[in-house]
C-alpha cells in the first residue's frame, strides 16, 4: 500500500534529480514509483481537498482539471526523457503537442492517481510518449504527448 502523499512528496530541493525544472506550486508529481532510463516512468500524485485549484473548479463539486492531469502526465514523461541523460547534462523538455487526450472519468480530491509515460517514438529532438492515468486500477485518462528537447539555459549541451 502506498504512503499518504504528504509523506512521499519530493521536496523542491530533491526535484532536480528527477529532471524537472518545475517548482512549487507547479509540481504535480508527488512520488516516483519506477523509471526505466530514457523510456518509461511511473509516478503518483493526489490533490488535497483544500488545494486552491478547487476553489473555482467546481465549488461544491470539486474535480481535478483535465489540464492539470495532462500537466502531471507531461511531468511524468519529462522524468522519463530526462532520465536518459547524465545528471550534469540534463536538458530541458517542453510540452509541444497533446494528441488524442481523453478523460474517461472525473478525478476527485484525495484520490491517489497513478501516472505512466512510455516513449513510443523519437524523431530528432521530438519525443513521443503514450501516457495514461488511473485511480484504483481504473483508467481515468489516456493519450499521447510530444516533448521537444530544448537548450537548458543553466547547462550548455555539448
Amino acid at each position: 500500500m502506498k504512503q499518504p502523499p504528504s509523506s512521499t512528496f519530493h521536496s523542491p530541493s530533491s526535484l532536480p534529480h528527477l529532471g524537472l525544472p518545475h517548482r512549487p506550486p507547479f509540481v504535480f508529481v508527488r512520488e516516483l514509483i519506477r523509471c526505466d532510463t530514457g523510456t518509461f516512468a511511473e509516478t503518483a500524485t493526489s490533490f488535497a481537498a483544500d488545494d486552491p485549484i478547487f476553489a473555482g473548479h467546481f465549488p461544491g463539486n470539486p474535480l481535478v482539471p483535465g489540464v492539470i492531469l495532462t500537466e502531471a502526465l507531461a511531468q511524468t514523461a519529462g522524468i522519463a526523457a530526462a532520465s536518459g541523460y547524465a545528471k550534469a547534462a540534463k536538458p530541458l523538455f517542453l510540452l509541444s503537442a497533446i494528441r488524442g487526450m481523453k478523460f474517461l472519468r472525473a478525478v476527485r480530491p484525495g484520490e491517489e492517481i497513478d501516472l505512466r509515460a512510455e516513449k513510443v517514438a523519437q524523431v530528432g529532438d521530438l519525443l513521443q510518449f503514450k501516457v495514461d492515468a488511473s485511480v484504483s486500477g481504473v483508467r481515468v485518462a489516456e493519450g499521447q504527448l510530444v516533448l521537444s528537447l530544448a537548450v537548458n539555459p543553466e547547462i550548455e549541451l555539448k
